[in-house]
């Protein structure tokens, strides 16, 4: 889905970014105590060196709100004019009510509207989409997005091919309505291929497969992914919804200062990185630090992306993400 056709009256602009990790550090040595792999299998196939675990009492909604308060910092906005809360996570910290709520809450954004949306690794992406629209219509004024997981809840610390991949954090950005000086978000993209849903889910813990005393050795509540088939779907859809983002931008390769992937495989990174015929020094990469924190990659990605300089006022860039679903997004931003 596109917004190929769409004349907004508002033109929305990113105000500001934020992120939070976890201080644990799960470094690939740590995992070699734990599963049979090694520093050197882990990073030739993935990039990862290490990756940030969140505390026993530190949930989604604490990682989300800590990332929120930078990101509303560096806007100048106060959490009591914050009109619209969305929070993409799939690894809430309940099933009801949503962890929006709770991050209103901790925020005392008490005015706002607030909800979860559940893309898993293109979460943060929609959630741009849902919210430029919405403030583009008039309905809001500014909306503070989220991207927050706490992964290690669901992984199966015995399973070598998942356990590997996935971190915890969060990341935020505010939007608001862009003055005629200001950068934009330019073009957005997201698409679903449901299809595909066997490649990568958790199975257990829904109204599917309730988690019972029966079944609960199972370990059916832990992530669960078919590796080679979603890296072969992540590269091509991509690749395609970041073509479409640059071209109805108005834009070409050699306009993008900064490429900002999801964090998920290096391999992928690198593979998109050649499609799309970006220099590698112009794709962002933390993914080493982090590994992949799913809605919360991207997010966390802009923000070292801004607070480290590495885009600038005026600058093209491109975010572009792809996960469970399978979903994938992108978006093309005038800084």
């Amino acid at each position: 889905m596109s917004d190929a056709a769409y004349s907004s009256p508002h033109q929305v602009c990113i105000a500001g970014t934020g992120s939070y990790l976890p201080e644990k550090i799960l470094t690939n040595g740590d995992l070699a105590k734990i599963v049979e792999t090694s520093d050197e299998w882990i990073v030739e196939r993935t990039g990862i060196r290490e990756r940030r675990i969140a505390g026993e009492h530190e949930y989604t909604s604490h990682m989300a709100a800590k990332a929120a308060e930078k990101a509303l910092e560096q806007a100048g906005i106060a959490a009591a004019d914050v009109e619209l809360i969305i929070v993409a996570t799939i690894t809430p910290d309940t099933l009801t009510p949503a962890t929006a709520c709770y991050v209103q809450q901790q925020l005392g954004a008490v005015r706002a509207v607030a909800f979860d949306i559940s893309a898993a690794c293109s979460g943060f992406l929609y959630a741009m989409k849902i919210a430029k629209r919405l403030i583009s219509d008039g309905a809001f004024t500014n909306a503070l997005i989220i991207g927050a997981e706490k992964l290690s809840s669901f992984i199966n610390w015995e399973d070598r091919t998942t356990c590997v991949l996935f971190g915890d954090g969060a990341g935020a950005a505010v939007l608001r309505r862009a003055e005629p000086e200001e950068g934009s978000i330019i073009a957005t993209e997201m698409g679903t291929d449901g299809r595909l849903t066997h490649l990568l889910n958790i199975p257990g813990g829904g109204s599917a497969c309730p988690i019972t005393i029966d079944n609960a050795g199972l370990r059916l509540a832990s992530l669960a992914m078919m590796g080679k088939e979603v890296f072969k779907h992540a590269v091509n859809r991509m690749k395609e919804s970041a073509e479409r983002v640059i071209e109805r931008a108005g834009l070409k390769p050699e306009d993008i200062a900064l490429v900002v992937p999801h964090q998920a495989n290096l391999r992928i990174i690198d593979a998109i990185a050649d499609r799309l015929t970006v220099p590698r020094d112009r794709v962002f990469v933390n993914l080493e630090k982090y590994g992949n924190t799913s809605a919360a990659a991207v997010a966390i990605a802009l923000d070292e992306a801004n607070r480290t300089g590495a885009i600038k006022r005026g600058d093209h860039l491109v975010l572009v993400v792809f996960g469970a679903g399978l979903t994938w997004a992108a978006a093309a931003v005038r800084w």
